[in-house]
């Protein structure tokens, strides 16, 4: 017997909303001055909701790395305030002391990894308990945690849809992993923490790495594709009065050099730049697509060639509803946004994804921007709950 879906995930019951939230380190401040002003607005559409949260509105929630110990947080109904709070004091531990080359007892785990682990598994601990993939008692509405299983090279959307071929079957087991293992998983960064090794079914473990890893750092594509593949169990009707995605970012750099410099560039310059540039040609790729397909009240302009794609469909119809929300980083920008000034080095700072200072400057910038970008007409009453 079928057992009965939630409303949040019954493809019969529409409109659909999604939130997807990027990954990016000790970034996801940004993210989370963004949320707060999400949450405000969202409950105000919804005074009659007591306590009102955001996985009421929000029916499936999922992120990449430091987006999914957000995502998760907000899954099981902790408010905005409380993540934040939390994730301050969480960063700080877990990049508070990187593995020493020069003490011996630690040379060989900084061979493998800039940090350690530790910190971070207590923090996920503290707040995921031992919640599973499967708890419908402490999950309250659709999760999706990203991460890249590096033993076989893919991707892997760990969903607690019960329907999905992995949940529960010989194929897989996802509904006993534990919460706080898929996150570790999907937070797993190359260079900044060992990979994660999760036992996916009775004779089979992976070991998985940061889904940042991958195309999906920004996550919000590959929601639209878990919630209306057919490979996925969700099935939700496609539309841009059938689904709206929210997707917010921890932040984007913006590279302003000149040819000289770039041409002098040395091997440890271009070591430290890789990541970045592969996080944003991943991004910009989403960016893309789902403008392309999507009617979207947030579109930018690509670029000088194909513009915001506004007046172009990649369907005869949008096939959703599409908001994108993230601060890109140059003087010119923060100080638009901020009315502070912004030097090179201190953009520079600001982008690093491992500099725990920098929680509360990151969180103040997404609150700002926050306030000036998200409108509550970006929420139509057609998604009202």
């Amino acid at each position: 017997m079928v057992k009965t879906l939630p409303q949040h995930l019954d493809p019969a019951i529409g409109p659909k909303r999604i939130l997807a939230l990027d990954g990016g380190g000790i970034r996801g401040a940004l993210t989370l001055g963004y949320l707060a002003k999400l949450e405000n607005i969202l409950a105000d559409k919804h005074p009659d909701i007591k306590n009102f949260r955001l996985c009421h509105y929000f029916d499936l929630i999922g992120g990449t790395s430091t987006g999914s110990i957000i995502a998760a947080a907000l899954a099981i109904g902790k408010p905005v305030s409380e993540i934040t709070e939390k994730y301050f004091s969480l960063g700080e531990k877990i990049f508070g002391r990187k593995n020493e080359w020069w003490n011996v007892f630690e040379i060989k785990e900084a061979v493998r990894a800039t940090y350690d682990a530790g910190p971070l598994e207590e923090g996920l601990s503290s707040m995921f308990h031992d919640y599973t993939l499967g708890d419908d008692q402490h999950i309250k509405t659709g999760l999706c945690i990203v991460a890249k299983r590096a033993d076989t090279n893919s991707v892997w959307p760990m969903i607690n849809h019960p329907q999905g071929k992995f949940f529960d079957s010989k194929d897989g087991d996802n509904k006993n992993i534990l919460l706080k293992d898929a996150i570790r998983a999907s937070a797993a960064a190359p260079t900044y923490f060992l990979p994660m090794t999760i036992k996916v079914r009775q004779d089979e473990t992976g070991a998985f790495v940061d889904g940042g890893v991958s195309m999906a750092n920004n996550p919000a594509l590959q929601l639209f594709m878990v919630a209306t593949l057919n490979g996925f169990p969700f099935h939700w009707k496609k539309g841009a009065d059938e689904i709206l995605l929210v997707s917010i970012g921890t932040g984007m750099t913006k590279l302003e050099e000149l040819p000289e410099k770039i041409k002098k560039s040395n091997l440890l310059n271009w070591a430290k730049k890789l990541p970045d540039m592969f996080m944003q040609d991943a991004s910009w790729h989403n960016q893309i697509l789902l403008q392309w397909m999507s009617k979207s009240p947030t579109a930018e302009e690509i670029d000088s060639e194909i513009g915001d794609l506004s007046t172009d469909y990649l369907a005869p119809e949008p096939l959703l509803t599409y908001i994108r929300y993230n601060v890109t980083f140059t003087p010119g920008n923060l100080n638009k946004i901020t009315g502070k000034q912004y030097s090179a080095k201190k953009i520079e700072d600001l982008s690093e994804m491992s500099n725990a200072k920098n929680c509360r400057e990151l969180y103040s910038i997404g609150e700002i921007a926050g306030n000036k970008e998200i409108d509550p007409s970006h929420f139509p009453e057609k998604f009202n709950l």
